[in-house]
C-alpha cells in the first residue's frame, strides 16, 4: 500500500503521535523529559512552530501544533532525529528510538471547536491512562502543558501559545481569574473523563483529519493556495517564509558584529564569523546547509557540516 501524503500548508494545525522503536520507553528519566522538551522549544523557533498543547507519556508523546508555514515534513524530521542523537549519545546507544512513520492528524482550524477537542484529547492522555489518582489533579502530571496553562506567560516556554485554546473557552484574559476558570474546566473534565466523548476519541485516534464535513473540500482549495485563511492564524500579518527568516537573521548577526553580507562573503570559506552564523541559521531555520553554504560563500556543505562539529568538541572540552 503506497503511504498517505503528508498535507501541508501555511497555517494547518496538526495532532502529531508517534511512538517507541518495539514499543519501548523513549523516556528513561526525568532528564530525557527536559531533554525531549528542550528540543521542541528548539525546533519551534526553528521551523517557526506554535505548540498549543503536548504531553509525554512513557512510550510515546503528543502534540498539537499550529504551522505558520508549511514545516511539519522538515520540522519533525529534524525534531526527531536531533532527540534521537541526544538520547542515544546521553545512554551511549545507537538505533532507532522511534517506530517508523509518525502520525499526523490535520485539524479543521476554521472553528476552534476542533482545536479543543484535540488539546482536551491530549491534557487527559494522563487520565485515560490512569497516571492520575482518583483524588488527583490534572495538574499533578508534570509532563504536560496543562500545568504550564496555570503558570503566569513569563514562567512558560515562549514557544507554548495559550491564547487560542483559552479563547475557544470563552477565557478572554490570560490572568489569575482566566487561569482558574481553566482550570477548574478542566478538572471537571478530568472527572468526568471515561464517560463522555468517545465518538471524537475515535475519531482522533483512527482519522487522519479531523474537523467539519466540508473540511476535505476545503483542504483540496488550502492546496491549491498556499496561505489561505492565514488572517486566522496571523491577525492579518504576512507570514514571514523561511528564507526570508533566514535572511533577517543574517542581517542582524552582522550588524550587531558591525560588518555587512559582501564583506563576510569576501572571507575565506572557513572564517570562524560563517561558521559561526551557519551555526545559528541551522538552529533557528529550517535552511538546508546546501543554502547556508552558498549564501555566506563558505565553501562545500560537508566543508561547513565538519567546521560546526569542531567547534562543538571544543566547546564540549
Amino acid at each position: 500500500m503506497a503511504r498517505q501524503l503528508r498535507v501541508e500548508y501555511a497555517g494547518a494545525i496538526y495532532h502529531v503521535m508517534s511512538r517507541g522503536d518495539r514499543q519501548e520507553s523513549i523516556f528513561w528519566d526525568e532528564e530525557d523529559r527536559r531533554r525531549f522538551l528542550g528540543t521542541l522549544g528548539e525546533a519551534s523557533v526553528r521551523d517557526g512552530w506554535q505548540v498549543h498543547a503536548y504531553c509525554l507519556m512513557g512510550n510515546h508523546f503528543h502534540l498539537v501544533l499550529e504551522t505558520p508555514q508549511p514545516t511539519l515534513v522538515a520540522g519533525m524530521k529534524w525534531f526527531l532525529g536531533t532527540y534521537t542523537q541526544r538520547f542515544n549519545a546521553r545512554h551511549r546507544l545507537r538505533g532507532h528510538l522511534f517506530a517508523g512513520r509518525y502520525k499526523s492528524l490535520l485539524v479543521d482550524g476554521s472553528d476552534d471547536m476542533y482545536l479543543r477537542v484535540v488539546c482536551d484529547y491530549v491534557h487527559l492522555n494522563p487520565v485515560r491512562a490512569g497516571l492520575i489518582a482518583a483524588d488527583g489533579k490534572l495538574a499533578d502530571y508534570a509532563w504536560s502543558s496543562f500545568p504550564e496553562y496555570l503558570k503566569e506567560p513569563d514562567q512558560r516556554p515562549g514557544w507554548l501559545r495559550v491564547d487560542r485554546l483559552l479563547g475557544e473557552m470563552g477565557i478572554q484574559r490570560d490572568d489569575a481569574t482566566g487561569r482558574r476558570e481553566f482550570q477548574e474546566t478542566m478538572e471537571a473534565r478530568c472527572r468526568a473523563e471515561g464517560h463522555a466523548d468517545e465518538e471524537l476519541w475515535s475519531a482522533i485516534r483512527r482519522g487522519w483529519r479531523f474537523g467539519a464535513e466540508d473540511f476535505l473540500e476545503r483542504l483540496m482549495e488550502t492546496e491549491a493556495v498556499a496561505g489561505a485563511n492565514r488572517e486566522i492564524h496571523e491577525g492579518g500579518a504576512a507570514a514571514e517564509t523561511m528564507e526570508e527568516k533566514a535572511r533577517r537573521l543574517i542581517v542582524e548577526f552582522l550588524e550587531k558584529r558591525g560588518t555587512r553580507l559582501e564583506e563576510l562573503r569576501a572571507r575565506s570559506k572557513g572564517d570562524a564569523l560563517k561558521i559561526e552564523l551557519a551555526g545559528e541559521l541551522r538552529k533557528n531555520t529550517a535552511m538546508s546547509m546546501a543554502w547556508i553554504a552558498n549564501e555566506l560563500h563558505a565553501g562545500a556543505p560537508n566543508s561547513v557540516w565538519n567546521a560546526l562539529a569542531k567547534c562543538r568538541r571544543s566547546q564540549d572540552v
